[in-house]
């Protein structure tokens, strides 16, 4: 029998009363725009609105390059080296692409994107097409390929280099493949160069030292695509002799078996793909005829479920079988509140709901503008004196710091008096791209983040005139959330590469504590002590959504934000009880969520 798979933000309501429900949820596919060229066996990598498609064949390999918001492709930066059937990960902003069929047939080559232009990277250690991988651009992974011959090579990529994993346990290429450098899946393709008699149905689990066997899929099928991760995809396309051309094919895996699901619109093969789970996932380009259209997979709760994030729900597709644990957990959701006049993410951010402070920030470039929100809308004030995004901030309303950020990582901090901007002391440390920070105008902490070279473990605490050098974290990291009383106490939580770590502050050392439930980085936090407040939003696995609840000795989901951001402003003075949310990409966004907590405790119970 199947285990019991946890179902995120959903609640029976009447089991007794429709024991017939077979399914969770059911999908479809929609149009999504057009791409400016048309091609297939590319590289495709990021989320469903936010993805990139990079390089392929169209009569010949290509460079191009685009990128995907959710409702139109851009021509962005071309990759130097134009291959068909190599590995991408990453996101849109952040990626690589490695080997592929170009010039030599079998390359090593791989190039890294920095959201605006690409350079080298690492060589693989074999070159080689035909092979699939994820991740991120500094903890990638590619595996399979043909060498030739087929192969059932793995290697990790940390930014710099490859070097090899665990193979695995049978070749494979022209295969699917989605996850992450340390839970990756591996799915159907061909175990020699495809040939009638060499497509598998086959799927394995990395968990990032070994492959294991994971669930058979219902069709046997080469060149397709996928997007997810190792417990949750969605594969899709494909040709192969039981389904001779392109396929429509859709299935969608859970962690132990998969489903067949509603079909594409459009049979292709060799497209790209992406998405974070079986529940949101892009289908874009391919070979049916060479086509440059692109399709959104949107999954709708099945009738029996209701959006209302109370309590734990498992479903057991085996014994078609639902449950729910009794569990106590808070309340609380997420309300829209005023517009930014500005759109942008990336930015300072301080105060409280009903008193915050946005300040600098990138909006397709770097913006001088500062907003201050009063609880109901949003008005301009004072500029900064310098210019920059990826900062730092803690503060209140009427008194705050905006420190560090980049490019290049700077030192400076200015200080908000209510009114206007002055420069005070500056870091002891450059630093940029971090959340991890907490305080007032007189104590204040930052933490982690990026020094211009590389991720930093350092810690520096304000006493309200200058910067002292006090106790690093026991792991460097960048983009991490953090949220506490003062410079003696509180949390850093996250960061890069969608870690789920959490260390806990006491005023002279760093310990770790419970893990959050999904790593992420890239998010904002609220809370007034270490032992209460919430962490919401950034950049996971399995979306950018994502609410949890710190009560001082575990984590609990909550109800999932309405916009799905990353490189947001928060609120980092709040509460648990009180939270806000605003700006952030992909987009940039000019919107406002408000956290509130009207009730304790809200818990269900169903047999």
């Amino acid at each position: 029998m199947s285990t019991y798979k946890e179902i995120k933000g959903f609640k029976v309501q009447t089991l007794a009363s429709d024991t017939a429900a077979s399914v969770v949820a059911t999908g479809s596919w929609s149009s999504g725009a057009n791409a400016n060229t048309a091609r297939y066996g590319l590289g495709g990598t990021g989320i469903q609105t936010a993805a990139l498609g990079i390089s392929g064949y169209t009569t010949t390999n290509v460079t191009n390059v685009e990128s995907y918001d959710g409702s139109t492709w851009t021509e962005v930066a071309d990759v130097s080296s134009a291959r068909r059937f190599g590995a991408a990960g990453g996101t849109y902003t952040s990626a690589f692409y490695a080997g592929g069929n170009g010039t030599p047939n079998f390359s090593n080559a791989t190039e890294e994107y920095n959201g605006s232009s690409w350079t080298s990277g690492g060589n693989l250690g074999t070159g080689r097409r035909d092979l699939a991988g994820r991740g991120t651009q500094t903890a990638g992974i590619v595996f399979g390929g043909d060498e030739p011959p087929a192969s059932n090579k793995t290697e990790e990529y940390d930014g710099s280099s490859w070097t090899a994993g665990g193979n695995l346990s049978a070749v494979r290429l022209v295969h699917g493949g989605t996850g992450t450098q340390t839970a990756a899946l591996a799915f159907a393709g061909s175990n020699a160069f495809p040939t009638a008699d060499n497509n598998v149905t086959s799927s394995e689990e990395y968990n990032g030292s070994s492959w294991t066997a994971g669930g058979n899929m219902n069709t046997a099928r080469y060149f397709i695509s996928g997007g997810g991760s190792q417990t949750s995809t969605l594969a899709f396309g494909g040709t192969g002799p039981a389904v001779p051309g392109p396929t429509t094919k859709t299935e969608s895996y859970d962690g132990t078996s998969w489903t067949e699901v509603n079909d594409l619109a459009i049979a292709r093969y060799g497209a790209g793909g992406a998405g974070l789970d079986n529940t949101s996932s892009l289908c874009f380009f391919g070979d049916g005829s060479i086509d440059n259209a692109t399709e959104e997979w949107t999954t709708t709760p099945a009738a029996d479920f209701t959006k209302q994030n109370l309590g734990q729900v498992y479903y057991n597709s085996t014994a078609n079988a639902f449950k729910v644990t009794e569990q106590p957990v808070p309340g609380g959701s997420w309300a829209s509140g005023g517009n930014l006049n500005t759109a942008r993410g990336f930015g300072a951010a301080f105060g409280t709901q009903t008193s915050s402070i946005y300040a600098a920030g990138y909006t397709g470039t770097n913006s001088p503008a500062v907003e201050s929100y009063n609880g109901t809308s949003w008005s301009e004030v004072a500029e900064v004196n310098t210019v920059r995004r990826e900062l730092l901030g803690f503060g209140t309303g009427s008194a705050g710091l905006k420190i560090g950020g980049r490019p290049p990582s700077v030192t400076d901090v200015e200080s908000w008096n209510g009114s206007s901007w002055t420069e005070v002391n500056n870091l002891n440390t450059a630093r940029s791209d971090s959340q991890c920070m907490w305080g007032t105008l007189t104590s204040g902490l930052v933490a982690t983040g990026y020094n211009g070279s590389t991720t930093v473990a350092n810690v520096e605490a304000w006493d309200g005139t200058s910067w002292t050098e006090t106790t690093d974290v026991n792991t460097a990291r960048n983009y991490a959330m953090g949220f506490g009383a003062s410079s003696a106490e509180g949390l850093a939580i996250g960061g890069d590469p969608n870690r789920a770590i959490v260390e806990q502050y006491d005023g002279s050392s760093w310990t770790e504590i419970a893990d959050i439930n999904t790593g992420r980085q890239h998010g904002s936090a609220s809370g007034t002590t270490s032992t209460s407040g919430i962490i919401f939003a950034g950049y996971t696995p399995t979306g950018m959504t994502q609410t949890e609840f710190w009560n001082g000795s575990s984590w609990t989901e909550l109800a999932d934000l309405a916009t799905a951001r990353y490189g947001l402003g928060g609120s980092t003075n709040g509460s648990s009880a009180l939270g806000l949310a605003f700006g952030g990409y992909p987009g940039p966004k000019n919107n406002t969520e408000e956290w509130t907590v009207p009730e304790a405790n809200s818990t269900i119970t169903v047999s």
